[in-house]
């Protein structure tokens, strides 16, 4: 193709090469904007759950749909004796675990885990803290949270030598073998206000949608460029 004193003519395989790689940056910075709306979602859906109204969790709940970060009221006691400590939590750059313990369901067998916050490893990571709680009758108020079946393990889950122990990932229905007992599948992230608490800084993300968003942009302008870089390579003076 000539345009003036200019003549634009690709080869085949520059053609080809440029085509496969320019759909692959293009997929990739919109991809990115879906995952920054998801994002928005989420928080929309965390921010309105918070101001919602806080609905009694009971045992004979069938669904959970439309319930995450709901606000929700939960009554019975804690198993004080057995609780999990969920590892490669961090906190202001400080490594820990999030305890997990079991909260009985009043009257009920059931339970539903209760994330009662964030508390430091110890250097000896041989040696786990024993995050004490009471087991008598209480209510408590908290946020639904359902479980991500896709998180990151750093290795395999380690064998249980005692209580508690060590998890990387909450799958509950494994968990509820291993406490012979049924569990709700989701996890109640206890309110800062409420007692027998420790670190509850919660947030549904690590990152905000403005970071995809800037990823985006950078996978949009290296499609750009491989375009321009395209258009000058094959373009040279007509003879």
């Amino acid at each position: 193709m000539r345009i003036g004193s200019l003549e634009f003519s690709p080869g085949r395989w520059p053609t080809l090469f440029t085509l496969m790689f320019l759909g692959l940056l293009l997929w990739l910075g919109f991809w990115q904007l879906d995952r920054a709306s998801q994002k928005r979602a989420l928080l929309a859906g965390y921010a309105q759950g918070r101001e919602g109204t806080v609905i009694q969790l009971e045992a004979n709940l069938r669904s959970f749909d439309g319930l995450h970060y709901q606000r929700a009221k939960v009554t019975g006691q804690y198993d004080a004796a057995r609780q999990f400590l969920r590892d490669n939590r961090t906190y202001n750059g400080k490594a820990g675990y999030h305890v997990l313990t079991p909260f009985m369901l009043r009257d009920s067998g059931t339970a539903v885990l209760v994330n009662r916050g964030w508390i430091p490893i110890r250097e000896d990571r041989s040696h786990l803290p024993d995050p004490v709680v009471g087991s008598d009758r209480r209510s408590l108020t908290g946020l639904i949270k359902r479980p991500s079946g896709k998180e990151f393990m750093l290795g395999n889950e380690e064998s249980r030598q005692g209580w508690p122990y060590r998890i990387q990932r909450v799958q509950t229905e494994q968990l509820a073998r291993e406490l012979g007992y049924p569990l709700l599948p989701v996890i109640l992230l206890l309110d800062d206000n409420q007692s027998d608490g420790f670190v509850r800084d919660w947030h549904p993300l690590t990152f905000g949608p403005e970071r995809n968003v800037g990823y985006a942009v950078q996978w949009f302008g290296l499609a750009l460029a491989l375009l321009v870089i395209y258009v000058v390579v094959n373009t040279r003076k007509a003879d």
